[in-house]
């Protein structure tokens, strides 16, 4: 009998192009795979015992075994997009039909007079889509000198506000996100407003670890919520508790970088006696996907199965862990936007079948529908694989 999960979000690990890759213009990423070929003798030897490597059609660098250990598949993405917010309602039961809307040409007049009215601010800088290490670089010290906020966007739906820790505190920071995300709704809506504070000196600015995710918020019907109605404790670890706008949560807990993440997991494991954990390590998005770097990808892969046996000796005879991915943001792919992949789905359980193949799940709310029938509820989209491994 199942009662804990633990539910390990690898932020944008994705394992290959999804069939509509083209739509988005990432047809031949492949996040996993392209980190496994850049680098010869590559390995991370407890995922590959899990059997990531034995998922149906990866790439055949990523190593598989004879025996594996764990359960194994990947996921396909029903939603009409490839960010942190769909991908994690997906996982949750919620299919995104209509894609949030995105901003190529920054915006427009209104959305930036509304927002510097709200927060009696001298005016912006930038508004216009750009990477976050480099708008920094190149407005950091015009913002220090006017106190003018530092707004962009990408190619997801966010509006991005970057403020130096002198300047702005990081309350005044969070409480300028929040009147942005009650401007940015209705026909202005975006999926995320980001708080991105940074320090530092000019030529070496550095954004902080108090970045803050302000969502729009999901509806009633998610996992985590229906959870919660149902007596079922949510312990949510990383930007998790942003991502879903505090819905269905009851324990949220700040984390500085994927080790944190881990060890932040950990001690919750010795903790909850029954519920959900849901962990996200987001630095393989911010930090190595988005700034295409293989090298650090890699190496944040390998410190991340590392701590897997630790995990894995951690966890009950009622435990079921799962890891799996949001999207993809292949590190060796153009531009800096996220891929649209598939995701692999690993999950082990001392208490459950090893060696099962997954296959394809046809949604990200397979994960979703699993862990909803282990604690005996149900979720609107998903099929449940809880009978394939028991």
């Amino acid at each position: 009998m199942l009662n804990r999960v633990i539910w390990i979000i690898l932020d944008s690990a994705g394992i290959g192009e999804l069939p509509d890759a083209d739509k988005f213009g990432d047809e031949g990423a492949d996040t996993f795979g392209h980190i496994y070929e850049s680098k010869e003798g590559f390995r991370l030897p407890n995922l590959e015992k899990l059997g990531i490597g034995n998922i149906r059609g990866v790439n055949k660098n990523i190593r598989n075994v004879v025996n594996p250990v764990g359960i194994y598949g990947k996921a396909m993405e029903k939603s009409k997009g490839k960010d942190t917010t769909v991908g994690h309602w997906e996982m949750t039961g919620i299919i995104t039909e209509t894609p949030f809307k995105v901003y190529p040409n920054g915006f427009n007049e209104k959305i930036i007079n509304k927002f510097i009215e709200s927060s009696n601010l001298p005016g912006i800088l930038c508004n216009k889509v750009g990477s976050g290490t480099k708008v920094i670089e190149e407005y950091g010290v015009e913002h220090i000198k006017t106190k003018k906020p530092i707004v962009y966007t990408s190619a997801d739906s966010v509006f991005q506000v970057a403020c130096h820790t002198s300047v702005y505190s990081l309350d005044e920071l969070y409480e300028m996100c929040e009147n942005a995300r009650e401007i940015l709704c209705g026909d202005d809506s975006v999926a995320r407003v980001i708080a991105r504070p940074f320090d530092g000196n000019p030529g070496n600015f550095v954004r902080t670890s108090d970045r803050r995710d302000f969502s729009v918020k999901p509806s009633d019907s998610n996992l985590l919520k229906i959870l919660q109605n149902n007596g079922i404790s949510v312990t949510a670890v990383g930007k998790i508790n942003d991502i879903f706008c505090g819905s269905g949560i009851e324990k949220a807990i700040h984390t500085t970088d994927n080790m944190d993440g881990v060890n932040k997991t950990l001690d919750e494991m010795k903790e909850l006696e029954k519920g959900l954990i849901f962990t996200n390590l987001v630095e393989f998005d911010s930090k190595w996907g988005h700034r295409r770097n293989v090298e650090g990808y890699g190496q944040g892969l390998i410190d991340f199965d590392s701590r897997l046996p630790q995990i894995i000796d951690n966890l009950r005879n009622n435990d079921l862990l799962i890891i799996n991915a949001d999207h993809g943001c292949d590190p060796t792919f153009k531009g800096t936007d996220h891929t649209r992949e598939y995701i692999p789905v690993i999950a082990y359980s001392k208490n459950c079948k090893n060696g099962v193949d997954l296959g394809i799940l046809n949604s990200f709310s397979d994960i979703g529908a699993t862990i909803a029938e282990i604690f005996g509820v149900k979720i609107s989209n998903g099929e449940s694989f809880l009978n394939k491994i028991l």
